[in-house]
């Protein structure tokens, strides 16, 4: 049996959480979904397993390419936007066909796909922020701030004699922003399946708005153990045993 470890989404913005013991937790709220199936991929044919999948919302047919339209049409389709291909988790031998192990094209991906999951990895696009400088960019210090000096300039970048060039790599002011970001073991605080929506922990990538890929986390942290109850060892106490023994 097989199922799809991913979803496509929108980012809708950040709010926060209050938990059992009273602390604030920052959160990020996702519309996650629904999706479609629309392309199954195998090892035998495509040399891996993973599956394509749309995220279904009003988009105009005529804003797509030819080779796209008759992509779903093929298997009947709506017309969508945003794909991107998602993991497969295989449980048994995947040399079964599409039809047997649980991942069929059209078939519809929810967010209950992150029932019983506690972390998810999240890929977007960071927001653009234009050309900045090495202070805003790779957070230089800066010079000094009196004295008619200029504060945010980068200072000397190489040497005269030797090697008399720039080292490739030197961080110097560019182009920031606009690019993939991955953010890695992202909490799960709550799936709302009526609204589609998938609330984490901590800060997501983009612009509200923007889409975002969501998978389950590919290497969860380990929880913690021997932190609370009777067994956990207070090091101060022990401390003061250890002194009060000797």
């Amino acid at each position: 049996m097989a199922k799809v470890a991913g979803i496509l989404g929108k980012k809708v913005g950040m709010t926060q959480l209050f938990d059992s013991k009273g602390e604030v937790r920052p959160a990020t709220v996702l519309q996650a979904g629904p999706c479609v199936i629309t392309q199954h991929k195998t090892a035998t044919r495509d040399g891996y397993e993973s599956a394509q999948i749309g995220l279904v919302e009003f988009v105009k047919e005529k804003r797509l390419t030819q080779p796209m339209r008759g992509h779903f049409a093929k298997n009947n389709l709506p017309p969508m936007k945003f794909l991107r291909e998602v993991p497969i988790d295989v449980e048994e031998a995947p040399a079964e066909s599409a039809e047997t192990n649980g991942v069929k094209v059209g078939q519809r991906v929810l967010v209950d796909i992150f029932e019983g999951d506690r972390f998810v990895d999240i890929v977007g696009v960071s927001k653009g922020r234009g050309f900045a400088g090495v202070v805003k960019r790779h957070h230089f210090g800066g010079g000094p701030k009196s004295h008619g000096s200029m504060f945010q300039i980068t200072g000397s970048i190489g040497s005269s004699a030797f090697p008399s060039r720039v080292f490739k790599g030197m961080r110097m002011s560019g182009h920031m922003g606009d690019e993939r970001v991955t953010v890695r073991n992202l909490r799960i605080l709550g799936v709302d399946k009526d609204e589609n929506l998938l609330v984490v922990e901590g800060s997501v990538p983009g612009a509200n708005g923007g889409y975002v890929v969501i998978t389950r986390a590919k290497k969860p942290p380990r929880e913690r153990r021997g932190f609370a109850g009777a067994a956990t060892v207070d090091p101060l106490k022990a401390a003061k045993r250890a002194a009060k023994k000797g």
